[in-house]
């Protein structure tokens, strides 16, 4: 089947699970055919939110990264190591969180042989929502986390401006509790260790406040 036949049957089959997210959050077959936006013709694969449906805390990242692109699943690569250490000294067990992006596919640009993460396009973002409001509506989580000002804004609206407004819970329609922090790659990026250790302590405040918020949860 040539590229042309496989983006049509990936946009029927992609328009059949549409129809069903309600059900369910996305599985990968199903992000694998999705061809809603150019990220489903680039990437290795779709990779879906991955967690308990009970879950009392979801994390919505971007996208996947370059490692989470190869591998097929959230948060496996530099940054989710980083976002797992920092909940660990939050006090939060990430084995009972579902984490997900925003984008379930991989945008990057090519250097030579490497791919250099790219942040996604509106139309990317808006080509994905309905996936991620599938896992939203069927989680219901009691907090939700947004990691990173792209996330931010596709939860809280484009005005959100996440330095100023990280650390502060407000309603959503998917949740009363919601709050935005820093993605853990921002910390990988910042330019020197102190840097760093600045920014990997707004993270971990942050996730502190949302362990706070889960252990006065009924």
């Amino acid at each position: 089947m040539d590229l042309q036949a496989r983006t049509s049957e990936g946009r029927r089959g992609a328009g059949r699970y549409l129809e069903a997210m309600p059900v369910k959050p996305p599985s990968k077959e199903e992000l694998d055919l999705c061809r809603r936006c150019r990220l489903g013709e680039i990437a290795t694969q779709g990779v879906p939110g991955e967690g308990p449906r009970s879950a009392r805390l979801m994390l919505v990242g971007e996208q996947p990264g370059d490692e989470e692109d190869q591998k097929g699943h959230p948060f496996v690569g530099p940054a989710g190591r980083l976002l797992r250490s920092a909940l660990e000294h939050a006090g939060i067990d990430d084995d009972a969180i579902y984490v997900t992006n925003a984008v379930k596919h991989f945008s990057f640009v090519l250097r030579g042989k490497r791919r250099i993460h790219q942040t996604p396009r509106a139309s990317e973002l808006a080509a994905c929502r309905p996936w991620l409001e599938a896992e939203l509506d069927v989680i219901q989580p009691p907090v939700l986390g947004a990691l990173g000002a792209t996330a931010a804004r596709a939860l809280f609206g484009p005005e959100f401006r996440l330095l100023r407004q990280h650390g502060q819970f407000m309603a959503t329609r998917w949740s009363p509790k919601s709050i935005a922090t820093l993605h853990p790659s921002a910390v990988l990026r910042g330019q020197d260790d102190a840097e760093q250790a600045r920014l990997y302590a707004m993270l971990r405040d942050d996730l502190r406040l949302i362990a706070n918020s889960l252990n006065s949860s009924p």
